[in-house]
């Protein structure tokens, strides 16, 4: 499909998506981003729509600075998805053991952990840099000291809202019918914190008054508080990281136990919220990824539709005037409390049936129906990525 420039902004703002279909919120949000003085460019993933601050599905490069809601709130947030040796026949016909199986192992929505995940506990998991990992928990915001304790028992838990864990088959070609494990995490609680923090810092320094969008705040490289938030940052992220690894050896133990003999492939993980540097025309920046994967030449990547319609293993094109950048999923298309009041426990249980999954009051406002077309969302960035598997879930666990 390629790309559309957006009119009137300072700095390129490129959209892969038909820019007069972005809600009038969030194509004002890029206008805003776009007229920055440090933003070098802007790319812009179909999948977007209005965030705080800055928009959910955009691909910010900035010189010598960055924005924290640039980011958004669940730092580090992404997925993680394995390919399994069982097939379809392995399954049994009645999934729902299965599922109460993953939620025995795996704590959700507001719950956490009796006790601190022991690495050295779990099967599978990597062994490497714990210890100094959380030595490095002194260093952050002092604010954040007495969470610790929290963070450590959040470890290895899924949360709530759009997160989720699932079971998928591959859909068509040599192994069709493949079981794929999957997942989207981020860092919990204590990536709130440290972003809500930073994110208070930066509106009240001097160089950010009479921006068009408080929320837009920068740091500038070279001061304190850059390098306070890029210590912090880099730390979250790594959190997330390993959040999703424990949780993803947790879930292949799940599967283990329930077939016995089962193998499994390498897994795949991206983040979707993160910074990044990069170099591009000669120019090094930090791009900010809110709610897009990274897709450059040959890197693999995971797009996951809504709970009742599917999901996508990709291989990035390393297409540069997007970033090397592809959309974290279908994107919503209406608020949580619209979709409350649109649809109905019915509704959701016609929309996600072959699924076993919830059906309740408590995640109608993730009815596949609150989401876009996650097949016009993969449409509209064939120059960025292409498709390697495609995965229908047949169990999905959510907060």
């Amino acid at each position: 499909m390629g790309f559309t420039p957006l009119a009137g902004t300072r700095a390129p703002v490129r959209v892969w998506t038909d820019p007069y279909a972005i809600e009038a919120q969030a194509a004002r949000q890029l206008r805003n981003i776009g007229a920055l003085p440090w933003v070098q460019g802007v790319a812009v993933m179909p999948d977007v729509h209005f965030g705080k601050g800055a928009t959910v599905g955009s691909v910010i490069a900035m010189r010598q600075a960055v924005s924290p809601a640039a980011v958004g709130v669940d730092i580090g947030c992404g997925m993680s998805a394995v390919r399994t040796s069982l097939t379809a026949a392995d399954l049994p016909d009645d999934l729902a053991p299965l599922r109460s199986a993953i939620e025995a192992a795996i704590p959700v929505g507001f719950a956490m952990r009796d006790d601190a995940v022991d690495p050295r506990r779990v099967r599978g998991l990597e062994q490497a840099g714990w210890d100094e990992f959380w030595r490095r928990f002194a260093t952050l915001d002092r604010k954040v000291a007495q969470l610790q304790t929290r963070a450590q028992r959040q470890l290895g838990t899924l949360g709530g809202g759009n997160h989720f864990i699932e079971v998928c088959l591959e859909q068509g070609g040599a192994d069709d019918g493949r079981v794929w494990l999957m997942l989207h995490s981020g860092s919990r609680n204590i990536g709130k914190e440290l972003a809500e923090r930073h994110m208070a810092v930066a509106r009240g320094l001097p160089h950010n008054t009479g921006l068009p969008d408080r929320d837009l705040a920068v740091f500038l490289a070279g001061t304190p508080e850059m390098e306070a938030y890029r210590r912090d940052l880099w730390w979250a992220q790594e959190y997330a990281r390993r959040n999703r690894a424990v949780m993803v050896a947790l879930l292949c133990q799940v599967v283990r136990d329930a077939f016995l003999h089962v193998g499994y492939d390498e897994p795949i993980s991206c983040h979707h919220n993160y910074v990044a540097e990069e170099t591009y025309d000669g120019v090094d920046v930090l791009v900010t990824r809110k709610g897009a994967i990274r897709a450059g030449k040959g890197d693999l990547g995971i797009i996951p539709g809504s709970m009742g319609t599917g999901s996508y293993i990709v291989r990035g094109k390393g297409n540069l005037d997007a970033y090397c950048s592809a959309s974290h999923g279908a994107g919503r298309r209406m608020s949580r409390g619209q979709a409350k009041r649109t649809y109905s426990t019915a509704d959701l249980a016609a929309q996600t049936a072959g699924v076993e999954c919830r059906k309740d009051a408590g995640v109608v406002d993730e009815i596949p129906g609150a989401y876009k077309d996650i097949t016009e969302v993969m449409a509209q960035q064939e120059d960025l990525v292409e498709v390697v598997a495609h995965l229908k879930q047949v169990v999905c666990v959510k907060g």
